[in-house]
């Protein structure tokens, strides 16, 4: 049940009910999906102001051949790809990252950024995922970055083959593809190891 709202806000009482269990052992079933790397725990990033969201954490399945048999998805439509984009660059960042903390944030105006990752001694990197760069809208971006000025934004696309920088008013956007992320993540995080390295 869980992972058909996979990379959507996991609220335990709303699973609590009809499972006919507590909202603590919900909790536990949870942690233990998290323990066992079947499922990617994605917390809220904030420093804990009144306008964010801080509790909700984002679920994700631990693969997208899973998400895609448990969700019955045979023939793909271009939104199904998109959610398994976001999927497929949450992956990357964590097999190419020894102890990544990824995060997302979310206000209590809806604006949201899919993860966010701070490097010790660095400030917050935003990184949207979009299929298409074309489907990039600045509004989250730019209410993120009203709160937390510095650090930098990467859009990570589907149909970037080349990166390039965009400028949406004064916030500073990289857009990037496949070749381009893990180089970034491995360049941020020097402790870091690509999957071929670690043998």
């Amino acid at each position: 049940m869980i992972f058909l709202q996979s990379g959507g806000l996991f609220e335990a009482t709303r699973f609590a009910g009809p499972c006919e269990v507590s909202r603590g052992t919900i909790a536990n079933y949870l942690a233990a999906l998290e323990a066992t790397w079947v499922a990617h725990v994605v917390r809220p990033f904030s420093t804990r102001r009144s306008v964010e969201i801080i509790s909700a954490p984002k679920i994700y399945a631990f693969d997208t051949g899973f998400v895609c048999y448990y969700r019955g998805w045979h023939e793909l439509r271009e939104d199904d790809l998109r959610v398994l984009w976001e999927h497929w660059v949450l992956n990357e960042t964590y097999s190419h990252l020894q102890t990544p903390v990824v995060r997302y944030w979310r206000d209590k105006r809806g604006h949201e950024i899919d993860f966010i990752l701070v490097p010790r001694g660095q400030k917050p990197i935003a990184i949207e995922c979009k299929w298409k760069a074309k489907e990039f809208e600045p509004v989250s971006l730019k209410a993120f970055r009203n709160q937390y000025p510095e650090g930098p934004n990467w859009i990570v696309c589907h149909d970037v083959d080349n990166s390039y920088t965009q400028h949406f008013d004064k916030v500073k956007v990289e857009f990037m593809g496949l070749g381009e992320f893990p180089k970034r993540l491995n360049h941020l995080f020097p402790g870091s190891r690509s999957p071929s390295e670690r043998g």
